[in-house]
C-alpha cells in the first residue's frame, strides 16, 4: 500500500489518542497487520512529526469523456514532500441506461460515496492495525438521495445534490467494542474525504477553449 495513502492516519489518530495502547506496545506487535505494516505507519508519522514539511501531499487527476455520459480517470500528480511518485489505476464513471448511459461504471454519485467509503475503510483498517486489532470484516454502506429537478434545472428551488449521506459501518475482529467506538470517533475526526464531504472546500475552476 502507498505509503501516501497512510499519511492523514498517522500523527494524531493511529497512534492512538488514550493510553490504552501505548506506543511501546505497538512496537512489540507482529508489525503486519490487516496488512498494514505498522512499524512503516510509525516510522512514516515519526518523519512528518519532526520535519512537517514531509506530510505536505499533492493529488491530481484527468479526466478523459469517452462517448456519451462514460469518461476515463487517471492520476496525473502525486507528491509527497515534495517529492513525486508514480502513479497507476483507472476509474470508470458512466450511467445507468435509465439516466442516458451504458452502465459500464459506477455514476459519479455513486463514486463520490465509493471515495468517502474508501477513504473512510484506510482509516478503521489501520486504526485497527494499530492498536493490534485483526479485522474480520469491514463493510460501509452509503447512500443518499437527490432530486433530479435541480440537475436539469426545472425548479431554483430545488438543489442539486445531497442535502444528507447516510452510512453504516459494520465491523468485527479482536478487538472490544470500547476500541471499535474509539477507532470510528478518530475516523470521523480525521478522515480527509469525510472532512471534504461534510465541510465546504474551495472550487477554483478553469475554463480552457480549444
Amino acid at each position: 500500500m502507498d505509503h501516501i495513502i497512510t499519511t492523514y492516519l498517522l500523527v494524531s489518530q493511529y497512534i492512538p489518542d488514550s493510553a490504552s495502547t501505548p506506543i511501546a506496545e505497538i512496537k512489540q506487535m507482529s508489525h503486519i497487520i490487516n496488512g498494514i505494516d505498522t512499524q512503516a505507519m510509525q516510522n512514516l508519522a515519526s518523519e512528518i512529526a519532526a520535519a512537517p514539511e514531509k506530510g505536505a501531499a499533492l493529488f491530481g487527476v484527468r479526466t478523459t469523456w469517452c462517448g456519451k455520459c462514460r469518461s476515463e480517470s487517471r492520476p496525473t500528480t502525486m507528491r509527497l514532500g515534495g517529492v513525486s511518485h508514480d502513479r497507476k489505476g483507472m476509474a470508470v464513471v458512466d450511467e445507468p441506461q435509465t439516466l442516458l448511459g451504458d452502465d459500464t461504471g459506477l455514476n459519479p454519485m455513486e463514486m463520490l460515496m465509493t471515495a468517502l467509503n474508501g477513504c473512510m475503510t484506510v482509516g478503521y483498517v489501520a486504526g485497527a492495525a494499530a492498536r493490534g486489532i485483526t479485522l474480520t470484516k469491514l463493510e460501509i454502506k452509503t447512500e443518499g438521495e437527490l432530486d433530479l429537478r435541480g440537475f436539469f434545472g426545472l425548479d431554483p428551488l430545488v438543489k442539486p445534490g445531497f442535502d444528507t449521506l447516510r452510512y453504516s459501518v459494520h465491523i468485527s475482529g479482536d478487538g472490544t467494542p470500547e476500541q471499535f467506538e474509539e477507532i470510528h470517533q478518530s475516523v470521523m475526526r480525521l478522515s480527509p474525504n469525510r472532512f471534504n464531504v461534510s465541510m465546504p472546500v474551495r472550487l477554483e475552476p478553469t475554463l480552457c477553449i480549444e
